[in-house]
């Protein structure tokens, strides 16, 4: 393993800056602007799917949109996180073109990949001084991205919300750990501040919230999806390729509701865009979440979200060992 790139202690440097080291997971169809802004006002790096705007037209308005908030909190005194975008790189996709302009206009201080590798991203994004992140959910994986040159790795494991890994991170971590000593990342059930603190202790830099993003007011989901998420525990979580074709957690009730057995095949696929087809288009009313479901207890804000994040990531500290109780 060699010393650390200067992109590299950049994105160390980023999440040193933050009340937490947290970034918010580009989730599908539930981040948006408003999310994103939102979790950078309340100190974590949001982030968005570009997928989740349905054109390439919208996708710029949303940019402008980031952009001008941006600078008018900037404006007004406040300090904000940075901000990212999750891109498809894969061959196929026929708007990574586009999109890639719209990242060399608008600057992201962070991009992140998914379906294929980094490398066709990392030259335009390092030359305005943007680091790049890649997604994975096996140690061969994680070895093709940092070959490539990739800035930061994040280790998706058992228990993440929509399409997740298999692998337990106490075990992943270590694996690549052994030809990996660049910034490192956790996804999977990451609900609350001493989680934060446990993924350091094993190794991690930053952890990756998501399934409890998705109840706040900000994101782009329908306010029974958020019932539904208060509703539910570890117990209605069920990992199952029957609504996508691809592994993914989603809320059992969601999955009797839209008729879909879990044990099924499912007759549905991903496209490079991320969207699901299906003739009946029933996944629409199938709503993912994590194994750390049961500790959404109500739909809040960003900013009380993350407010409770940081007051118990700081006093984890504070907490003799077997004393993590509530």
């Amino acid at each position: 393993m060699s010393a650390h790139t200067p992109s590299q202690h950049k994105v160390l440097e980023l999440f040193a800056s933050l009340p937490v080291p947290v970034l918010a997971a580009p989730m599908f169809l539930v981040s948006g602007p408003q999310l994103l802004t939102a979790c950078c006002r309340a100190g974590i790096i949001g982030s968005m799917p570009a997928p989740n705007a349905r054109t390439v037209e919208i996708l710029e308005q949303w940019l402008e949109q980031i952009t001008a908030e941006r600078e008018q909190a900037q404006a007004a005194g406040e300090t904000l996180a940075p901000w990212m975008l999750n891109m498809i790189v894969h061959s196929t996709y026929d708007r990574f073109a586009a999109e890639l302009e719209l990242v060399k206009r608008f600057q992201p201080p962070v991009v992140s990949t998914a379906l294929g590798s980094p490398k066709r991203v990392l030259e335009d994004v390092h030359a305005y001084g943007g680091v790049v992140m890649a997604d994975v959910i096996t140690p061969a994986m994680a070895r093709k991205a940092a070959d490539a040159g990739v800035d930061a790795l994040i280790l998706v494991c058992n228990g993440a919300g929509g399409h997740t890994g298999t692998n337990n991170p106490f075990a992943f971590v270590d694996e690549v750990r052994r030809f990996w000593d660049g910034p490192l990342g956790v996804a999977g059930a990451i609900s609350n501040g001493r989680d934060i603190h446990a993924a350091q202790v094993l190794g991690y830099d930053f952890a990756v919230v998501g399934t409890r993003l998705v109840a706040t007011r900000e994101s782009l989901v329908e306010d029974d999806y958020r019932q539904m998420l208060v509703d539910c525990s570890m117990d209605d979580v069920v990992v199952t390729k029957a609504v996508s074709g691809v592994l993914a957690n989603w809320m059992r009730p969601s999955l009797e509701k839209a008729g879909i057995d879990p044990s099924g095949e499912s007759k549905a696929s991903v496209d490079f865009s991320g969207n699901i087809a299906s003739a009946n288009k029933a996944w629409k009313h199938v709503w993912s979440a994590g194994q750390g479901v049961g500790q959404i207890t109500r739909p809040c804000t960003v900013a009380e979200l993350v407010s409770e994040l940081v007051d118990g990531y700081r006093a984890s500290f504070d907490r003799p060992l077997g004393h993590n109780r509530r």
